[in-house]
Order: structure tokens, then sequence, then C-alpha cells
């Protein structure tokens, strides 16, 4: 058989890439010019939230539309977030944080949001008092935690479990006080909560640690768990003094 014939039903080769070579850190200049963007987005989410009072996270899908329970549901701690006179602080997106912050924003409550710049999913909802956007995650989770007393996990995606468990390390580690950790949603949340005691069983976590989570789908059940806490530890007051910046209420 003719070689030029037999080639054509052979598989065709894909060309090979031109190399690329993995440089490693950038430039001096390109790593300080970060470093600062880094850090003046620390410094506006600082002076933007200094004045915010009390606050109480709440973490969860941005994909969960006004007609799921679970929308509803963050709706009611957001509410009840209000009366106890927390501000409720959100990723700022839609589904359960717009939820969450609708509750607190019909409600006479402060409304915060933290949000991210992102090619989709991502946009700011209409309940918010204030908001800002960040370029980076960690940034955005450092000021979702830094403020708040109570952190309530509700169904959501990698990014939820991404904050979910780097809120647990931090309670863990004692890097930040063992404030209450909600973990909502005992129907979406039974297989991690069997992972969680598989972990216990092989000895990467401590039976001490199960205890971190309050896991339920009860929202009074959470918000007692919540009142407890606080008013074991905690008095509430407003805070009147200026910060150095001269930042506004």
């Amino acid at each position: 058989m003719n070689s030029s014939v037999q080639k054509k039903h052979e598989p065709q080769l894909i060309p090979p890439k031109h190399h690329v070579y993995l440089e490693g850190p950038k430039s001096r200049g390109y790593e300080f010019l970060f470093a600062w963007r880094v850090f003046k987005q620390f410094i506006r989410g600082f002076r933007n939230f200094h004045f915010s009072g009390p606050c109480i996270t709440v973490f969860g899908s941005a994909r969960f539309g006004e007609e799921h329970p679970y929308y509803g549901q963050a709706r009611e701690f957001g509410k009840r977030f209000a009366e106890m006179g927390f501000t409720t602080l959100t990723g700022g997106g839609p589904g359960i944080m717009e939820a969450a912050n609708r509750g607190a924003f019909e409600n006479g409550g402060q409304s915060f949001g933290c949000n991210i710049v992102l090619p989709f999913e991502q946009k700011e909802n209409p309940y918010l008092h204030r908001s800002i956007t960040f370029e980076h995650f960690f940034v955005r989770k450092v000021l979702l935690v830094k403020y708040s007393y109570a952190f309530v996990i509700m169904p959501g995606g990698f990014g939820t479990m991404d904050e979910l468990f780097e809120t647990l390390t931090l309670v863990q580690t004692k890097t930040i006080t063992r404030f209450p950790v909600i973990l909502f949603g005992k129907t979406f949340y039974q297989p991690l909560m069997d992972v969680f005691s598989k972990m216990q069983q092989e000895g990467t976590i401590s039976a001490e640690d199960l205890d971190l989570l309050l896991f339920t789908d009860d929202v009074e059940e959470a918000i007692a768990h919540i009142q407890r806490y606080i008013r074991t530890n905690y008095q509430i007051k407003p805070r009147k003094r200026l910060w150095w910046l001269l930042e506004k209420r």
C-alpha cells in the first residue's frame, strides 16, 4: 500500500505549542504595586466599616432566587438581626446575600456588603446602605470576618465552602474568638457533616472541633444560640468617637 494513502487514515497530530517558561516572581516594581493596591483596599474597607457597629455575617449562594425557601429563611435572618441591633453583613451580591440584606434593610436595620469583581454572577444587590467592591477574595474575606460576632452559613457552592472552612479554621486555631458559627440547612449539609464525622474518626480533627458548629435548619434555634452567646459575653454600645482618618458614620 502506498505510504501516502496510509497516512491519510492515521490520526492527525496536534502541532506542539511554543514552550512557556515559568518565570517565578514578577519584577520588584510589579510586586510593590500589587502590595500597594492590596493595602489601599484594606484601608478603604476599614474606613467604610469602622462605624458599622457589631455585625453578623451571612454566607450563601448567589444562585437562589426569591422563590426559593432558602431565600426566605435568609431574609428572616436579616430581619431578626435588625431587631437584635446588629448590622447584617454579606458578600453584597444576589441570592442568599440579597435576601439577608433585604431582611435587614426592610426592617430598619443596617445592611452592608463586601462585593467582589467577577466576570459573571456577582452584582451588587439593591438592599445595601453601604457597599465596597474588592478586587481580591482574600481582602474581602478579612472584612467579612473582622467586624462580625457570629456567622450564618447558608447553602452555597465553592465560595461558601471556602468561607465556611476559613472561618472554622480561624476559630479552631483561636486566631479569632470562638464566635457562633451556624451551619444552616440539614438536608443540604448532612453529607458535609458526615465528612466531618469521618475526619473526627480518623483523628484529623478532635471531637471538640465538632462543637464549633451549630447544625440546624431552625431559624429560631440559630437566633437563640447567637443571643445566648452575646448576652453571656458582650454588651452592645454605639461607637461615638471619630477614628484617626476622620471617617463619617
